[in-house]
C-alpha cells in the first residue's frame, strides 16, 4: 500500500479544507502576479520585494510543531509539521501506516501538539518493542497520555487530575486506580509506561 493509497482510503474528502487551500493558492498566485507587474513597471524596487519575501518565509517558519511518530508506521521518527497539522498529517510524514497497523488505534483527525508522541499499534493492539520511548506516568502531560492506545483525551485528563490530587504513582499498576482504566486498558499500555 502506497502513501497515496493509504491517504485516500483513510482520509475522507474535506471540501472546506480543499476550498481553503484553493483560496490560499489563488491569493498567492494573485500576489505574485501583482508583484511581478509592479516590478516590471518599475513601481517597486526588486530588492524590497525580495527582502519582504524573506521576512514572510521567516514568519511562516515559526508556525511549526515537532512530533514523534512511532509504532506501526513505515518511517518512525521526529517530524516538523505546520502548526495546524493533524495526526493523519504526522503519519503521512512518517511514510504512512505499515501493513500491520491498526488505524483505529489513533484519532487521525485530532490536531497535533508540539512535542507529542503519536503511537500507532498493530492489529493486535500491541506496539512493536524498541519503537517507542516509554512515558513517565509521574511527569507525562495529558497530551502524552492521550497519544497512548486506548486512552482518549477524557481519560488522559483524569490521569493528570488523579496524579495531582493523590500525589505521584508508586507503580504502573496504580494507574488502574484512575476511573476509566480497567485491567484490559492497563495491560495494553503497560509496556509503554515507566516511573
Amino acid at each position: 500500500m502506497t502513501v497515496t493509497d493509504w491517504y485516500t482510503a483513510l482520509v475522507p474528502e474535506n471540501p472546506a479544507r480543499r476550498r481553503n487551500l484553493m483560496i490560499a493558492a489563488g491569493v498567492g498566485v494573485g500576489c505574485v502576479a501583482i508583484l511581478g507587474a509592479l516590478v516590471s513597471a518599475g513601481g517597486v524596487d526588486a530588492q524590497q520585494v525580495s527582502s519582504t519575501a524573506a521576512e514572510t518565509i521567516i514568519d511562516e517558519s515559526t508556525g511549526s510543531v515537532f512530533v514523534q511518530v512511532a509504532g506501526e508506521v513505515l518511517k518512525p521518527g521526529v517530524y516538523e509539521l505546520p502548526v495546524d497539522s493533524r495526526v493523519f498529517d504526522a503519519i503521512a510524514a512518517a511514510g504512512g501506516l505499515s501493513e500491520n497497523a491498526n488505524a483505529a488505534s489513533v484519532n487521525l483527525a485530532r490536531p497535533v501538539d508540539d512535542g507529542e508522541q503519536i503511537i500507532v499499534s498493530n492489529t493486535l493492539g500491541e506496539v512493536p518493542s524498541g519503537s517507542v520511548v516509554k512515558i513517565n506516568i509521574n511527569r507525562a502531560t495529558a497530551a502524552e497520555f492521550d497519544a497512548l492506545p486506548r486512552i482518549g483525551p477524557t481519560i488522559a485528563e483524569r490521569i493528570v487530575v488523579f496524579r495531582n490530587d493523590n500525589g505521584p504513582f508508586g507503580s504502573v499498576d496504580e494507574l488502574g486506580n484512575v476511573p476509566g482504566i480497567g485491567d484490559t486498558t492497563l495491560a495494553g499500555i503497560r509496556d509503554l509506561l515507566t516511573l
